[in-house]
C-alpha cells in the first residue's frame, strides 16, 4: 500500500476540507501514480472533489461510517475491518491512499511507501499527514532537486516503511 500527499512544512495537508494549494506539477505526478491504481479515501475527501465524484480510471474505495452513504461508482467501507476484507482482494503495490487526515493516520502503519510533495511553507491548516520525519520506521529513499511553482519552492520525496504492519 502507498500514501500519497502534498504536505507543507508542519506536515499540514488542508484547511477547511480543500486542499492547501494546487501545483501543477504534483496534480500530473498524482494522475501518474494514481490513473488505473486503487485509491483509497474518507468520505469528507470524495466531498472535495469536482461535483463530489470519484476520481474517473481508478477503482475508488470510500470509508464511511454513515451507513447510508453511497457514491455511484465506488465501493464503499463502513469500518476499518470492512476495509481490509476489500483490499485483500487488491495487490497491494496497486492501492494508494489519497486522504483524509483520519484515512492517512488509520492506514499509514500499512504503507510500505509514500509519495510527498514536501511544499517549503507553513500554511494555516487544520488537517495533517503523519510527520513520517518523527517516526523511527520511515525513511527518505529519494528527494528531487528544488521545484519551483510562483514563488513556491516543494519536493517531491519518497519514503520508505522498513517495517509496514500487513493487513
Amino acid at each position: 500500500m502507498k500514501l500519497i500527499a502534498a504536505v507543507d512544512n508542519n506536515w499540514a495537508i488542508g484547511y477547511k476540507d480543500k486542499l492547501l494549494v494546487h501545483i501543477p506539477e504534483d496534480m500530473k505526478q498524482f494522475r501518474e501514480k494514481t490513473m488505473g491504481k486503487v485509491v483509497v479515501l474518507g468520505r469528507k475527501t470524495l466531498s472535495g472533489f469536482p461535483n463530489g465524484l470519484p476520481l474517473a480510471g481508478r477503482t475508488n474505495i470510500i470509508l464511511s461510517t454513515r451507513e447510508d452513504f453511497r457514491a455511484k461508482d465506488a465501493i464503499i467501507a463502513h469500518s476499518e475491518e470492512e476495509l481490509f476484507d476489500i483490499l485483500k482482494d487488491y495487490d497491494s503495490d496497486d492501492v494508494f491512499v489519497i486522504g483524509g487526515g483520519k484515512v492517512y493516520k488509520m492506514l499509514e502503519p500499512y504503507a510500505d511507501t509514500a509519495y510527498i510533495t514536501k511544499i517549503d511553507y507553513k500554511y494555516q491548516a487544520d488537517t495533517y499527514f503523519p510527520d513520517l520525519d518523527s517516526k523511527d520506521n520511515w525513511e527518505v529513499v529519494e528527494k528531487s532537486e528544488e521545484k519551483t511553482c510562483f514563488s513556491m519552492e516543494y519536493y517531491f520525496m519518497t519514503y520508505v516503511n522498513k517495517s509496514p504492519k500487513t493487513i
